[in-house]
């Protein structure tokens, strides 16, 4: 933002609250509702009193080429049709809160400490907010909405039900304080009558109270029609009072709402309603955010297309991209034009993630690739259902998976992996750079321990797609989880045994020394050595051990040396299996602790 975006100045308070009113100031649609509790209220009341500081006003001009539907301040009942010239961007809560509690008129709707729904009227003790010695903000109190306070019994205790009650407790209504003559005169006649001096005490209160609402200013920041929406954004973020963060989508919601485009029911009625059925359940956590970036990388490539097409150069074609400022930048019909080929796109990714024996999110190792995979088979269409076009997609997923190349920012590599990934399936391009960039060490798999990691998740699906069944019932893995959902990753040597052993912590909670299996399993090997479960298995499952045995192979891991109880075999030859195991389904060798592959590298031509 440049110098001229902005404008700082100084706005009466009631000059402010009568645009609230009057609906010249608004608020964007993305601002949250209105939630501050009475106790804040009187505290920013009691400061303005006292002419205290209360924070900077924050406003966007309208008519510029961001526009965003607005709705006006809760309780302002604009003149229908009105269009505002300002939308409040920071100062929400302050503003509603003295607007309703100065000039609404009406009871005001809010919370107690208790976050418990109460409705009154503000009052603020004449005689304490004259007293130099108390607290402002024990001066001014809210009272129910019929104006009567009462004891737990229901009895009242106080009324001001009607003006002169109000003038006998000398409680002066904060509705009344910016049209208070009528008011005032009431009350001097009514201490009149009593035979006191009301004019003066109205004219002490007056002084003290009053005219500091009347001369107060609000410092108001102005940021210019021609300011960006990527920099209105950012202003939000930074500034915005109650610590809540602005997402893309509700500032793309308030955009497209002024277009008549209701972008959030969109997302939970059309997108999130295709994910419905039980297959798709691994997309329950793709979140709204995800979908627009999986659009804008869509968008972005079909600008870049058009741009090369035209004939402009290469350098100055527009750039792939789902960054913020990408989304930010999402039109309407470009949203419109790829949404639903994007819809179709994860449910696709979740078809193929299943060829991949991923079914949920539980043990899905990067939510974050859905969103190229997704935008990659939207683009690619039918040209991604041929076998050969699979094998390359899974190459390219497992080696982001065992690369571990899609934790923390992820954006740059999203822009490469759309084009370069449907160029190479295409045979159009060469690899690409995230299967070039992937590099899994052997070692890793020791320090493989909780499925905090994506690639431990990952060999607990490659250990599925090899056809790992229980070792009790013989049920595949992947029957077994989607109907009971009590599969998890077990020790193969239980830890008590290891322990006993001497065996190194870090070795057995390894990745090398579990699999999956279901949690009754789990119970009969208990903490005993493999040679002494093993047997209880068999017997369990009223199979011979020859079965049992056949179980235990299809989870990589070798049964003789299990029977024989010898974890250093056994911990050598599942390492091995593992190894060829991830070789196999990223197409690179597995390269050991000094760098050097462990086996000679994939030949391209044996890929297939």
């Amino acid at each position: 933002m440049t110098e001229q975006a902005f404008g700082i100045d100084k706005i009466q308070l009631v000059k402010l609250l009568r645009r609230v009113a009057e609906g010249e100031a608004q608020l964007p649609e993305f601002q949250r509702g209105w939630v501050w509790p009475d106790h804040n209220i009187i505290s920013l009341l009691a400061s303005i009193s006292r002419g205290y500081p209360v924070g900077t006003l924050m406003l966007l001009q309208t008519g510029g080429d961001v526009r965003f539907k607005w709705r006006p301040v809760e309780g302002a009942t604009p003149p229908l049709g009105i269009e505002p010239d300002t939308l409040i961007l920071d100062g929400q809560q302050r503003m509603t809160s003295l607007f309703q509690s100065l000039m609404l008129g009406k009871p005001v709707e809010t919370q107690n400490q208790r976050k418990q729904r109460i409705s009154g009227w503000f009052y603020v003790d004449m005689v304490k907010a004259l007293d130099p010695q108390l607290d402002r903000e024990d001066a001014i109190r809210l009272l129910p909405a019929d104006r009567v306070a009462r004891s737990f019994r229901g009895e009242p205790i106080e009324d001001c039900s009607t003006p002169e009650k109000e003038y006998a407790a000398r409680l002066f209504p904060l509705s009344q304080l910016f049209t208070n003559r009528d008011w005032s005169y009431g009350y001097e006649d009514y201490w009149k009558a009593q035979g006191e001096d009301g004019r003066k005490w109205w004219r002490d209160f007056e002084e003290a109270f009053v005219r500091p609402f009347e001369l107060y200013q609000v410092p108001v920041i102005e940021l210019g029609k021609q300011t960006e929406r990527q920099a209105v954004c950012q202003v939000f973020e930074k500034v915005n009072t109650g610590g809540v963060t602005l997402t893309v989508f509700e500032l793309l919601t308030a955009t497209y709402a002024a277009e008549e485009f209701d972008l959030r029911n969109h997302w939970d009625k059309v997108v999130r309603t295709a994910w419905k059925a039980p297959e798709y359940r691994v997309l329950k956590e793709v979140s709204n955010t995800d979908f627009l970036q999986a659009v804008t990388l869509m968008a972005t490539a079909a600008r870049r297309a058009e741009a090369a097409t035209g004939g402009i150069d290469e350098e100055r074609r527009p750039r792939i991209g789902c960054k913020r400022k990408d989304m930010l930048e999402l039109g309407l019909e470009e949203y419109r034009r790829f949404a639903p080929m994007v819809v179709q796109g994860f449910k696709d990714a979740a078809k193929f993630l299943r060829q991949q024996y991923l079914f949920d999110t539980k043990f899905l190792p990067y939510g974050t690739q859905l969103i190229p995979l997704a935008a990659i088979l939207s683009t690619l269409g039918e040209d991604a259902e041929p076998a050969g076009a699979q094998q390359k997609l899974a190459r390219w997923y497992w080696c982001g998976v065992f690369g571990e190349l899609y934790g923390g920012s992820t954006e740059t590599r999203f822009s490469h992996d759309l084009p370069e990934t449907v160029g190479w399936v295409r045979g159009t391009g060469a690899e690409p750079r995230t299967i070039r960039d992937a590099r899994f060490s052997e070692s890793r798999l020791l320090t493989l321990r909780t499925r905090n990691s994506a690639a431990y998740k990952g060999i607990y699906a490659l250990l599925m797609k090899e056809g790992a069944v229980d070792w009790r019932t013989g049920e595949k893995t992947e029957v077994t989880e989607y109907f009971a959902e009590a599969v998890d990753i077990h020790h193969i040597f239980p830890q008590a045994w290891c322990e006993r052993e001497n065996i190194a912590r870090g070795t057995y909670n390894s990745i090398v020394n579990k699999t999956p299996l279901t949690g009754r399993t789990n119970r009969i090997i208990g903490g005993a050595a493999p040679s002494s479960y093993l047997p209880r298995l068999a017997k369990n499952a009223e199979v011979d051990a020859g079965t049992v045995a056949n179980h235990i192979r299809t989870h990589l891991a070798d049964p003789v040396l299990l029977a024989q109880d010898d974890f250093a075999g056994f911990f050598e030859a599942r390492q091995r299996a593992l190894v060829e195991a991830i070789e196999t389904a990223t197409g690179k060798a597995v390269v050991t602790e000094d760098g050097y592959p462990t086996t000679d590298p994939v030949d391209e031509g044996d890929e297939d």
